[in-house]
């Protein structure tokens, strides 16, 4: 092979990368938004448990429940974590084999085709564990019922003037 066509396929190789590469990108995204939120939830969780020794009767209920709550969080962000580490190694691999496809003359097509079908699923996973996660959260959130109504009543009270 000559430098120029050296060149070429070298190229020719980086264009192909490009895909999997902005893959890559927005799977490190998703993985510092995730990083994000479980540092939140171990936060919450140290201050719940910090509390919980001090709380009786109802109050103590609401923190266990709480604290039941942000473990489940916990979890399913770490198997939405672990499914984005897995699609940006996948990913990775798929840029290895399509540089050693264009180095060796070896037909990779079929596994890097395959890597790429892998990626997206772990992606998929990791997304839908992402929402799971936010859907927790949100029913996590406990407004106390007297800070409705103490809402209700005031918006009532402003809307007569």
């Amino acid at each position: 092979m000559t430098m120029a066509a050296d060149a070429s396929a070298i190229a020719q190789t980086i264009q192909l990368s490009v895909t999997p590469v902005f893959l890559l990108v927005a799977t490190g995204s998703l993985l510092n938004v995730l990083a994000g939120r479980l540092s939140r939830v171990v936060d919450r969780s140290r201050v719940l448990m910090a509390r919980w020794p001090e709380t009786e009767g109802e109050e103590h209920a609401r923190v266990v429940a709480e604290l039941r709550a942000a473990d489940r969080r916990m979890r399913v962000i770490n198997n939405s974590i672990l499914a984005a580490v897995a699609c940006g190694i996948v990913v990775c691999l798929l840029v290895a084999l399509l540089f050693t496809q264009a180095f060796t003359g070896l037909n990779l097509g079929v596994a890097a085709s395959w890597a790429f079908a892998l990626a997206m699923l772990l992606l998929l996973a990791s997304l839908l564990l992402f929402l799971l996660e936010v859907r927790l959260a949100i029913r996590a959130i406990q407004v106390p019922m007297d800070l409705l109504e103490g809402e209700e009543a005031g918006w009532l009270r402003r809307s007569r003037r």
